[in-house]
């Protein structure tokens, strides 16, 4: 019989389904190919993907957390 750690723990990959959200945003470049609206001059298909850049982080992190 194995021990009880080293089963796995049903319910506890929906962390992991988190991951698809950054993925799935990016991996889209219809969502967010146009020039408008800029921030500071810089044209919206580039903040937007330097904002997913901390979004994706931060959701690595959670998920890093959730699952430990």
């Amino acid at each position: 019989m194995l021990p009880e750690e080293s089963l796995p723990r049903r319910g506890r990959l929906w962390p992991f389904a988190l991951l698809l959200i950054p993925f799935l945003t990016t991996v889209c470049p219809v969502l967010y190919n146009q020039v408008e609206p800029t921030l500071f001059g810089v044209p919206f298909f580039y903040w937007f993907q330097m904002l997913w850049i901390i979004v994706t982080a931060t959701i690595v992190g959670l998920v890093v957390l959730l699952t430990e």
